[in-house]
């Protein structure tokens, strides 16, 4: 017996974390727009923004597009996470999601659009999402965190220069735990992956500290051949 041949349909997705304070502790945690679907299979449940794969586009055109469209966000860093295809994940249809992920920074993330059907989330507390989107955002989340502790990825959550309180914050909220200020200083300064600039931050109540930057010789990421491709001015996509 013979089986009929369903297409395949490719959709983009993407998954977006920003740090921003909790309303109510007021600590910094990882945070994520969704999008409220209005069509079945699934409707009024929210979902991961993207959409099918147009024909004149790549991949990273596509998530970036559907990131404009649903939230006017434009991340610089974008990365493939993953594929997911397992046949009964869209029910009715085949669809493949080639996933990506995106970094902002928090000042990125407050002029994000937010509406009836766009919505910021805490990462770690979704409601139960629409296909498998609640696997991919569980997979991204121990992506980012193993990934935290040997490549620069924390520098995407901060700006050029940053004192090592501020990165030290970044790796507690990501990582939800407390970390000793003098190991992390021994740790970071060991590593060589930042090294101390001039400047001193201002401003502040306290002792102006010392700002330092991400040494990109000793972090830069190796994607062979594939180098390091822009899919907008300014934008960089790595290889998960």
């Amino acid at each position: 017996m013979t089986t009929g041949h369903v297409a395949v349909q490719v959709a983009v997705s993407t998954v977006i974390f920003a740090l921003r304070p909790h309303p109510e502790t007021g600590l910094m945690s990882m945070w994520m727009p969704l999008v409220r679907r209005i069509r079945e299979p699934y409707v009024d449940r929210w979902a991961l923004p993207g959409g099918p794969l147009e024909s004149d586009e790549g991949l990273a055109e596509s998530a970036a597009r559907t990131l404009a469209e649903t939230t006017l966000l434009a991340p610089r860093y974008l990365e493939q996470l993953y594929a997911f295809g397992n046949t009964d994940r869209s029910p009715g249809d085949r669809v493949v999601s080639i996933v990506y992920w995106a970094l902002v920074r928090s000042e990125e993330a407050d002029v994000a659009v937010e509406t009836e059907n766009v919505r910021w989330f805490e990462a770690d507390s979704l409601p139960d999402l629409a296909f498998d989107h609640n696997l991919i955002v569980e997979y991204a989340l121990w992506r980012l965190r193993n990934k935290l502790e040997y490549s620069h990825i924390a520098h995407e959550f901060l700006g050029d220069t940053f004192t090592l309180s501020e990165l030290r914050e970044v790796h507690e909220a990501v990582l939800q735990k407390s970390l000793d200020p003098a190991n992390f200083r021994r740790q970071i300064e060991g590593s060589g992956q930042v090294v101390p600039t001039e400047h001193l931050q201002t401003g502040g109540r306290h002792r102006p500290a010392r700002l330092y930057r991400y040494n990109r010789a000793a972090t830069a990421e190796n994607n062979g051949p594939l180098g390091n491709r822009s899919f907008t001015p300014g934008a960089t996509q790595g290889a998960s």
